[in-house]
């Protein structure tokens, strides 16, 4: 393993403490229990918290700011953070207009959102929304249903820009509720990813073969296939997403075309132009675009496809102003 780590035991600690150096006009780490939060909290409006494993990153420190989250929850790396952690982060950032939890679908994140939403509903109004836009898999030993992936990072702007702009608590929910119900997602891997932790890769691909549909932890997807050219691989993740809804001619999108992490922006960008090219046959337009590494498994090759079928009033969300570490336009 060949990583640049001076200790797996250590390496979230560290990479904290260098993302606090780095955007610290932005953010403050708190380190017992970790949670990263807004340095300037804004307790009068719906608080915007998530979390998850580590190894995702931009996702989900990296959208701490104005106009996206409040808070974010750093766990170990894949694993998701605990209740406590969400607990204070809560509690640091939250007034009484109340906190909304953006989960993405797994068991443990799921379990421990719970468990936290469970200890600050006596002190404050909560809701949670789930994530689950992955269309690759029904169920997986780490899920109940789908697994909540790249969509996350949509709805988490989403969400964040109706809360910033004074939406009340059922309102911020029922943005993410409509972000869940018109957003898929697909992935391919072309290579497996390694956990400091355990040293090796997490699966084994064969030189030839891809890993369609893998989940941002290297879970199987659908089906291990031989490497195609690009164009054939973007036409499988399209129709995959946009059957599942279905979109339909005349819809505007939100797209992402997302790197898992090894993936050069080069080839990310030609996939974009292919889809940018699907799209066009369809009669969808494509009304905003994300093309880069948004939420990643460690050093992955591969890419995820994110659509989400925009209303007038998710595009004016998306374009408020946004100011994070990861994301920033309209200030």
């Amino acid at each position: 393993m060949k990583k640049l780590i001076n200790n797996p035991a250590t390496v979230v600690d560290e990479s904290l403490a260098g993302f606090q150096a780095a955007h610290g006009d932005l953010v403050v780490v708190s380190t017992d229990p970790v949670y990263v939060r807004r340095r300037e909290p804004n307790r009068d409006k719906v608080a915007v918290i998530s979390g998850g494993g580590s190894g995702h990153e931009p996702l989900h420190s990296g959208y701490v700011g104005y106009g996206m989250l409040d808070a974010a929850c750093p766990g170990n790396v894949f694993t998701s953070p605990t209740p406590d952690q969400v607990d204070a982060a809560a509690r640091a950032v939250a007034g009484s207009p109340g906190v909304l939890l953006l989960v993405k679908n797994y068991t443990g994140d799921v379990l421990n959102f719970t468990m936290a939403a469970d200890l600050l509903e006596s002190d404050m109004p909560v809701k949670t929304v789930v994530i689950d836009d992955d269309v690759a898999v029904r169920d997986s030993t780490f899920t109940a249903g789908r697994r909540g992936v790249g969509l996350t990072v949509l709805m988490e702007k989403l969400c964040g820009a109706a809360a910033e702009r004074g939406d009340d608590l059922d309102a911020v929910a029922a943005v993410g509720e409509l972000v869940k119900a018109n957003g898929r997602s697909m992935g391919l891997a072309l290579t497996s990813c390694t956990v400091p932790a355990a040293g090796g890769p997490t699966f084994d691909l064969g030189p030839d073969d891809i890993e369609l549909g893998v989940g941002i932890h290297g879970e199987p997807g659908r089906e291990r296939c031989p490497m195609r050219p690009a164009d054939e691989l973007v036409d499988t993740l399209f129709k995959a997403v946009a059957d599942d809804i279905p979109f339909a001619s005349g819809d505007d999108c939100i797209v992402m075309v997302n790197g898992l992490g090894g993936t050069p922006l080069m080839e990310l960008y030609l996939c974009y132009n292919r889809l940018v090219e699907l799209c066009r046959q369809r009669g969808f337009t494509i009304a905003r675009s994300l093309v880069g590494n948004y939420i990643t498994a460690l050093e992955m090759q591969g890419l995820s496809l994110t659509m989400l079928r925009a209303t007038p009033g998710l595009l004016s969300l998306w374009d408020a102003p946004v100011h994070t570490p990861a994301l920033r336009w309209g200030l």
